[in-house]
């Protein structure tokens, strides 16, 4: 059983910065892929930012320039560095983890996910 617990969420103000992290009770070497998605009360889920075991990642357009995934693997850990916040990136984001190649991560979706942090944006 993969357990991931999120933290670092919180209250920022817009154009500020914030890092979340998601701890993994496995060594995340062995998950293929690790992602972060995010969820409004409107909105579907959608996925942010992923990337798998060989470094490659994707990330949603809208955040493109702005949001950083990386991975210790030493500490089983998975970070989304997020600069530049806006209002439209409230939402609850949640760590993600899947046994699915990178291209078919959108197809197939997760096996793990954490239980969500809370991202507000706002003055």
């Amino acid at each position: 059983q993969v357990q991931l617990v999120e933290t670092g969420g919180g209250l920022v103000q817009p154009g500020g910065s914030l890092t979340l992290s998601c701890t993994a009770s496995v060594s995340i070497a062995n998950i293929m892929v690790m992602g972060w998605y995010r969820q409004t009360p409107e909105n579907q889920r959608e996925l942010v930012s992923a990337v798998d075991r060989a470094g490659v990642g994707l990330v949603h357009e809208s955040v493109k320039g702005r949001f950083t995934i990386s991975k210790d693997t030493a500490k089983n850990t998975m970070y989304l560095q997020m600069s530049g916040l806006k209002p439209d990136d409230t939402a609850v984001y949640y760590c993600a983890g899947a046994d699915v190649i990178l291209s078919k991560l959108r197809e197939l979706g997760p096996d793990y996910w954490g239980q969500g942090t809370q991202v507000t944006v706002s003055s």
